[in-house]
């Protein structure tokens, strides 16, 4: 689909702050509402504007003297008007060819093609509506890094595995340059307090930042491992069963009935399950025989087990 702004949603890109993530614009044919606008030629502000081809017809250079004049009738136009708008359309269209140049340099990228020609028209809005004639420099000159710039955002914004915060994007960044910088000179991999030397930066900022670059790109639990790899998938390596799990719900609901227990029964299942003491043992602890201990431990046990029924 080829991308159309009509006025409003123009209007809207300099009254509004751009979004960090935005939506894709529906585009209208201007060409069309142009034609329909016909009789508002002679109105003030148009009258004596050149006439303009169908867009994909216009050569490079014609484009660029086009584009000058209607810059220089934009500067003269007041801002919210109808005819502002349709001079800033204009502009828009006839260097659409800009973002789809702009474009091509991240076809290989796994986004459609669509929501980076949109995503870089946004761009020439930004571009149209900061560009001033008396700076002497050409409109595609000062365009394309604005495009550019608002395309790499949106994939800088929208590449990440888990989604973190702005400055911490940009700190990856400069953590990877810097790495390289300090590689090169050091012949080995820096430490995050070079790092951070480096860059003027705390040392907990650094490692914060390289924390955050685990975020980038995440892998699947279910990747088949390389050909050479006997290791099995990412699922079957990481992790393993505790059996011990099973009795924290137990332990949690034992303790309230234990502490209903005699202090002496309480003393006879921490020497035997705590200590790891034998009945014979505990029986000279407390004092009594070890054939006492057993029936004293047999109905401790019986009235947990007890307990543990009646809570179920």
């Amino acid at each position: 689909m080829s991308p159309r702004l009509d006025a409003s949603h123009t209007q809207r890109a300099t009254s509004a702050p751009p979004k960090e993530h935005p939506d894709p614009i529906e585009l209208h044919d201007v060409r069309a509402e142009r034609a329909d606008q016909a009789p508002l030629a002679p109105l003030t502000g148009l009258a004596g504007l050149p006439d303009i081809p169908p867009y994909d017809e216009v050569a490079p250079d014609d484009a660029r003297a086009l584009s000058r004049t209607l810059f220089e009738r934009l500067e003269s136009l007041e801002e919210g008007t109808h005819e502002y708008s349709y001079v800033r359309n204009t502009l828009v269209e006839l260097n659409l060819a800009l973002v789809k140049f702009a474009a091509s340099r991240f076809r290989s990228r796994s986004e459609p093609m669509e929501d980076i020609i949109q995503v870089g028209t946004i761009g020439l809005i930004k571009a149209i509506d900061r560009f001033e004639l008396s700076r002497g420099v050409e409109f595609p000159t000062f365009a394309m890094p604005t495009i550019i710039g608002e395309i790499k955002r949106f994939f800088r914004d929208t590449s990440w595995s888990v989604r973190v915060p702005r400055r911490l994007q940009e700190l990856r960044l400069d953590l990877a340059k810097a790495g390289d910088e300090l590689a090169q000179r050091l012949d080995r991999a820096p430490t995050a307090t070079e790092l951070a030397e480096h860059l003027g930066l705390s040392r907990d900022e650094v490692v914060e930042g390289m924390a955050a670059s685990n975020a980038y790109t995440a892998s699947s639990l279910d990747a088949q491992p390389e050909e050479n790899d006997s290791e099995g998938a990412l699922a079957d390596r990481i992790g393993y069963e505790d059996h011990g799990l099973e009795g924290i719900e137990y332990v949690e609901s034992l303790k309230p009935l234990i502490a209903e227990l005699p202090s002496r029964d309480r003393k006879i299942l921490s020497l035997r399950f705590v200590a790891n003491m034998t009945q014979s043992e505990i029986g000279e602890e407390l004092g009594i025989s070890q054939m006492h201990v057993s029936r004293l431990l047999s109905r401790t046990l019986g009235r947990l087990r007890k307990g543990l029924t009646l809570e179920e």
